[in-house]
């Protein structure tokens, strides 16, 4: 019997004490963004799902020496891109589905602090958004229907 990668990866993992976690943290970016973009983008995502869900949030980090450094997630984010029309429908699936999501829309590139994002954000009805990145969390098979036609960021 052979077996497939995603059994391969699975045993790999368990092997290495890394466990599979039955929801999934994903962010979906426009295509089209420059690098630059794509980080920041990415940034900023993900941030909104670390500050409101504490559930993704993994406990503090320590060095050898005593170090003290900030937790992160607790399980991988994966990162995805796909045309305009794929982050727009993947929104209003997330939306249908009432997952945790955060967004970021195009005229976010033109403002520079918190209260004039949110404001950007608020001008314009949902289904206006220039929607040029999306991190949805929730569990796998719900996070993998939201992301329908998008592929792996290279």
């Amino acid at each position: 019997m052979q077996r497939t990668y995603k059994t391969r990866m699975d045993d790999a993992r368990q092997s290495r004490g890394m466990s599979t976690f039955d929801t999934k943290i994903a962010v979906l970016l426009r295509e089209d963004l420059e690098p630059w973009q794509r980080l920041n983008v990415t940034a900023f995502l993900v941030s909104g799902l670390g500050a409101t869900l504490p559930e993704v949030v993994g406990e503090p980090y320590e060095d050898a020496d005593g170090v003290a450094y900030l937790p992160m997630f607790r399980q991988p984010v994966l990162v995805f891109e796909g045309t305009k029309e794929v982050v727009k429908a993947a929104h209003a699936r997330a939306l249908s589905r009432a997952l945790p999501r955060a967004v970021f829309t195009a005229d976010l590139f033109s403002t520079g602090n918190d209260h004039d994002n949110r404001a950007a954000v608020r001008a314009v009805p949902t289904a206006e958004l220039d929607l040029v990145g999306l991190a949805v969390y929730g569990p796998r098979n719900g996070v993998d229907k939201v992301l329908k036609g998008a592929r792996m960021h290279p």
